[in-house]
This record gives C-alpha cells, sequence and structure tokens, in this order.
C-alpha cells in the first residue's frame, strides 16, 4: 500500500507522535509512506486530482527516532502523485493549530479528502464524519447522558446564569482549540475574573461551558476506539489517565500534564458503546474519548495522541492493531471498489 499521512507540518512532526509510530510500523511492513501538508493538493484541469508529498525513504527503520530524522532530511524534495497512485489517505492534521495564522488550510483535508474519496481513494478518518465533527459541538450530537450539562454561547450573561446553576462550579473553553488553550474552572458566577476569563477564551468565538464534574481533580481517561470499538492488543486496552500538574485544571500532556496507567472500568466501556453507532456510521475510524467520570467531556477526532506513550507504558504494539485495520479495508476496497462507499469502509 501507499499511505499518505496528512499533517499540518512535516517539519513540525516529531518522533513522539502518534503519526510518527504509525509511519514506522507501516514502513516495517513494506507499505510505502508519503507526508502530505495542505498546500500539495492539485486538481488538475481535467478534473483530476494530483498530491505532492515527502516520501519517506525505504529503510530497516526500528525506532521512531531513526524515522524521524530520514523523514526531515527527505524534507526539502516532494514527489507528485496522481490520486490512483495513492491507495490511502490518513487524515492526521489538527486544523485549529492553522485557524489563525493559516484560516486557508485548517480544511484543507476536508475539502480534498472529499475529493480524494469520490476519485476512489480510501479516506480516514471520513471528510464527511470529521466535517461533522471540526468542534466541541459534535458531542451535543451524541446522548444526552453520556455528556455534562452544557451551555454554548458568546453571551456573558447567559453564561453567568449558566455558572449560577452549578453548584460545583464549571469550566468555560473555547468551542474550536485543542491543547488545553484557554481552559478555565470557575467556580462561581461572582468570581472577580469571570470578565477576563471571558475576554481570553471568547477571542478564539463561541464558549462552551461544562459543568464540573469534581472527578476531574484526578484527570480524565483518554480511551481510543478503533472502527467505533476500544482498541486492545495482547489483553490491554489503549487508554491513560492524563493527571493535571499542581495548580493546573488542564490534563493535557502538552499543558504539563502526566500520563499513567488506568483500569478501563464497565462505565467506560458503557460509555464507549453509547457512542459507537454514530460514530461508526460518521466513518471516524481512530477517535479518542476524554472521559471523566461518567461523562464524555471531549471526542477527539482529528489527531488523538498517545499510542507512542501507550505502546511503552503497556508494552503492547497499539499501532500494529490500527495498520492491521487499514490493511483489512486495502483488501475490501481492492474486492469491492467504488460499490463500497468510504464512509462505511473507514469503519467497517
Amino acid at each position: 500500500m501507499r499511505i499518505a499521512l496528512f499533517v499540518n507540518s512535516v517539519e513540525k512532526e516529531t518522533a513522539g507522535y502518534t503519526t510518527t509510530t504509525l509511519a514506522l510500523t507501516a514502513a516495517q511492513r513494506g507499505h510505502s509512506v508519503v507526508y502530505v501538508e495542505p498546500g500539495d493538493f492539485i486538481l488538475r484541469p481535467d478534473d483530476s486530482l494530483a498530491v505532492s508529498g515527502v516520501v519517506l525513504p525505504a529503510g530497516p527503520y526500528k525506532t521512531t527516532e531513526k524515522l524521524y530524522n530520514a523523514l526531515q532530511e527527505a524534507n526539502s524534495q516532494k514527489k507528485t502523485f496522481a490520486a490512483s497512485d495513492i491507495d490511502l489517505l490518513f487524515l492526521r492534521n489538527d486544523p485549529s493549530l492553522d485557524a489563525t495564522d493559516r484560516p486557508w488550510a485548517a480544511n484543507a483535508g476536508i475539502m480534498f479528502g472529499r475529493l480524494a474519496a469520490e476519485r476512489g481513494m480510501m479516506v480516514v478518518n471520513d471528510p464527511d464524519g470529521l466535517a461533522q465533527a471540526q468542534n466541541k459541538l459534535y458531542l451535543q450530537a451524541f446522548p444526552e447522558i453520556v455528556r455534562p450539562a452544557t451551555l454554548i454561547s458568546r453571551s456573558i450573561t447567559e453564561i453567568r446564569a449558566f455558572i449560577d446553576n452549578q453548584p460545583k462550579g464549571c469550566i468555560v473553553k473555547p468551542l474550536q482549540g485543542s491543547g488545553g488553550k484557554n481552559v478555565f474552572h470557575i467556580a462561581t458566577a461572582d468570581d472577580f475574573n469571570l470578565n477576563q476569563i471571558f475576554e481570553a477564551a471568547s477571542g478564539d468565538g463561541y464558549l462552551i461551558a461544562q459543568a464540573y464534574i469534581p472527578e476531574a481533580k484526578a484527570g480524565d481517561v483518554r480511551l481510543f476506539l478503533l472502527n467505533g470499538r476500544p482498541l486492545m492488543r495482547d489483553g490491554s486496552y489503549a487508554a491513560f489517565r492524563r493527571v493535571p500538574a499542581k495548580g493546573d485544571v488542564r490534563s493535557n500532556i502538552h499543558a504539563a500534564g502526566t500520563a499513567r496507567k488506568v483500569k478501563v472500568t464497565d462505565k467506560m466501556l458503557a460509555l464507549a458503546e453509547i457512542v459507537r453507532p454514530k460514530l461508526v456510521n460518521d466513518g471516524l475510524f481512530l477517535v479518542g474519548l476524554d472521559i471523566v467520570g461518567d461523562k464524555l467531556l471531549e471526542i477527539n477526532v482529528f489527531t488523538p495522541g498517545g499510542l507512542t506513550r501507550l505502546a511503552t507504558m503497556y508494552k503492547a504494539d497499539f499501532a500494529a492493531t490500527v495498520i492491521d485495520a487499514l490493511e483489512e479495508k486495502f483488501a475490501l476496497r481492492q474486492a469491492y471498489g467504488m460499490a463500497m462507499s468510504n464512509a462505511r469502509l473507514a469503519t467497517l
């Protein structure tokens, strides 16, 4: 298979990224790996689609560090492929990272991913599903039982009233964004910093206010789902607890949170089962659920990270299970062609 990994920037990838671990596993199995950036698609006058990318040099890579170094050495040259020469496009960019400085790039994966799927390329996660899930509003499409009480607004009056009705306070954050940026815990509507918090967070657009769940003090749990079901390897679930740094409400690893092993409970599995039908229907192949108590805080569909860390934590090669699934999908695409829709294929 020739696998194209769509990322924000090849230069800004790291050896520790989940995308790098997936690339390593694919390369070790003999698949050709190409890295693609938002500006690399070409739609020609005859309506044919082409894509340029950095080709990972063939080699016996044993570590993500060696693969990363080879990728960066090759980054100065790109090769152009016809869409028919790419078997799989794996959309692994974070649109929020481009929203401010490169707004044209934020939705490039979704837009050109649709064109690629229309031309027979297998695309995961399915671009139409990603379009629905491109901000935290997506969580509201799931049953009320799985999510905390939530308000979405830009009105500070509405937000104050919502906080007044939450005896344990609430979390306020931008509707769009990632990495724990501008996430605040507000105890009461009388918090003297509320106006400043509102100004900081609302600069990114709409705000989402969620009822605070006390169990969040211990952090949240990231649980990976593959084809709508919990990702497992060698008897271990791909899940870890993200524990916030002292004095910080955010558990994101990028915000100094730490990762620890976690026991996946029946409650967590029940949450996963409730959201599974819609995730499958939307063609969302690999996602990360962020769970606190018996509630979902977010569903990460673009670049859920942590598989590299999990492999070390549990001595289990979760990336191999992901590549196994992609190889099975490729065989199905060869057998059924366009008779099987991309959305169905993405989570079959």
